[in-house]
């Protein structure tokens, strides 16, 4: 499979740049090292609730989580989820809450990660990121699915056990593939999805199914979604965690061999063929909102487009 991961290196994904974090994940089941990492006084914690964090504005004009150090967090045993360590020895952990904590100070706000996401560092975000992947797989899978007793927490926050019949339970993560499909003439294939606002447009995307492989799943959603046929070219070009809930964005270029549209009209309104010229001139008319934020969606339409896609206001 033919890959654009290297036409990618130059500026990372959003939630997929490279954190310097270093999950640690063989200290998760040491119940002494994590003691002591916890109680360490450069370990640093931040509290998630409903997929939402604490971010502030640092004097210099960055954004950063709101970390304190352990012995000033709030109080929870169950729900201590351990993150990893840095270069520094620096340990981090989250905190499930129901409610965010309060700030004295009134400076810092909530947030989730759809804005915070564009703000962090790649440090946190890569923290946050993984936190709202725990809490959210936490909250929806508090039973056993092999025989209904409720579950408790192990590994720091990295499985759940269930006490009464000994099964194991992992953090769930659904794949799903995400594509800019072309055709011929070079024009891209844009779909709206039913519920998305008038002229907001995006790549097709759909999940892959079981005993299906992720380039199969690109030939089926496109041609479910759009009536489009994808022919073999199906290129990967990069990866993104995408925690809402609980998937993992795995984006295509894929070539059509047909060019008909008939969209289903249950996940897609409307899909189009842009030429680069088709949609430079609908950004500059309006007629067309681009994806932009976090979404690997924007990337993909990037690298056919050749250049970075505009945000409100911006010229095009």
């Amino acid at each position: 499979m033919t890959t654009w991961t290297d036409r990618t290196a130059d500026r990372p994904l959003s939630l997929s740049a490279p954190s310097g974090i270093d999950r640690a994940a063989h200290h998760r089941l040491d119940e002494a090292w994590l003691a002591a990492a916890w109680s360490h006084p450069t370990t640093r914690v931040f509290v998630v609730s409903g997929g939402q964090v604490l971010i502030d504005e640092t004097p210099d004009g960055a954004t950063e989580l709101v970390m304190t150090p352990s012995f000033e967090a709030p109080l929870t045993e169950a729900h201590r989820y351990f993150l990893g360590t840095d270069d520094d020895g620096v340990s981090y952990f989250a905190l499930q809450k129901d409610t965010l904590p309060g700030r004295i100070d009134q400076s810092a706000r909530p947030a989730g990660l759809r804005e915070a996401g564009l703000l962090l560092s790649p440090r946190d975000a890569g923290l946050m990121v993984h936190a709202v992947a725990l809490e959210n797989w936490q909250r929806l899978h508090r039973f056993c699915s092999r025989c209904g007793e409720r579950t408790v927490i192990a590994a720091a926050g990295h499985i759940r056990r269930c006490q009464a019949c000994g099964a194991e339970h992992y953090p769930r993560t659904d794949p799903a593939v995400i594509m800019l499909v072309t055709d011929d003439e070079d024009r891209a294939l844009l779909g709206r999805q039913v519920h998305w606002p008038e002229g907001r447009f995006s790549t097709l995307a759909g999940f892959v199914e079981p005993g299906e492989s992720i380039e199969q799943s690109v030939r089926r959603e496109v041609f479910e979604e759009a009536g489009v046929v994808v022919g073999p070219d199906v290129e990967y070009v990069a990866s993104q965690p995408w925690p809402f809930p609980s998937s993992l964005m795995l984006g295509f270029m894929a070539r059509a061999t047909s060019s008909e549209i008939n969209v289903d009209g249950e996940e897609i309104h409307e899909a189009r063929w842009f030429s680069r010229e088709d949609l430079r001139a609908a950004f500059e008319s309006g007629e067309v909102m681009p994806p932009y934020g976090i979404s690997i969606a924007a990337r993909l339409i990037e690298l056919w487009y050749g250049k970075p896609l505009p945000k409100p206001g911006d010229a095009v």
